[in-house]
């Protein structure tokens, strides 16, 4: 764990020099940030605020977000899958022409640090090693929950799994019960899996089947720093940024 956040740390230092904007007056920004982005951002920012003397003021969630905008929850910059950043725009909530691809994160399978590697490589594999684990843990929150419940309704195995679900609220909460051996298995997105001591990715889900978690940024029409906040998703997105992102699990799209 040390080991990963350390070479995490030394990218995120590098990409100051590359990609930090020049900022004449420090402002605070308020982010609302869905989770599977944590540790990319936790990566980042602090480099970003020495680099701008910015200070990022950053709340992270999955479908409690939306709530709190919806409660009138001030942003400058927001980080959604695209389905709940596009409904914000509609209603008017988030600027049009802010909408930026920032990165996206595979489905994955967690097993414990140093378990047998089942295979998943194909769909069938997939199956058949689902069907074949004794228990299985599940966010229930998020994306990448309701996926893996849609999937194994498609593919008629929902009923014959269901007696080993081991369901939690987060991806991270998903790792850690595999690592505690309180689950064989885990079905989170490689970013939440990564970071968990005594868990590891065995792999993501096959390419004909995977759903990737796509996260967007947008900055808020009533944004009280929406400069700063366009400074913040400009460095996120740079490509100085990279090594971060492909580090913590994730992808460019």
């Amino acid at each position: 764990m040390r080991v990963r956040h350390a070479i995490v740390t030394v990218l995120a230092a590098a990409v100051v020099t590359l990609a930090a904007p020049a900022s004449s007056t420090a402002a605070e920004i308020t982010v609302l940030c869905s989770t599977p982005l944590r540790h990319v951002m936790a990566a980042l920012i602090p480099e970003f605020e020495r680099a701008t003397n910015h200070r990022v003021l950053i709340t992270y969630g999955a479908s409690e977000l939306r709530e709190k905008i919806e409660s009138g929850a001030p942003f400058d910059l927001v980080v959604l899958t695209p389905g709940f950043l596009d409904g914000l725009i509609t209603e008017g909530k988030v600027i049009p022409g802010s909408r930026t691809p920032i990165a996206r994160v595979g489905v994955a399978i967690a097993i414990r640090a140093g378990a047998p590697k089942p295979d998943i490589r194909t769909t069938e594999a997939l199956k058949q090693t689902l069907l074949r684990a004794k228990s299985i843990s599940y966010g229930i929150e998020g994306a990448s929950g309701a996926y893996f419940a849609a999937l194994i309704q498609k593919l008629g195995i929902a009923d014959a799994l269901k007696p080993k679900f081991q369901l939690k609220t987060s991806g991270e909460a998903v790792a850690q019960a595999v690592a505690n051996g309180e689950a064989e298995l885990g079905v989170a997105p490689a970013t939440e899996i990564i970071p968990v001591e005594g868990a590891e990715v065995l792999g993501t889900f096959p390419a004909e089947i995977q759903d990737y978690v796509v996260l967007i940024g947008g900055i808020g029409n009533s944004a009280r720093n929406p400069a700063p906040a366009k400074e913040l998703l400009t460095y996120v997105t740079a490509p100085a940024a990279d090594a971060v992102v492909t580090k913590t699990g994730m992808e460019r799209n």
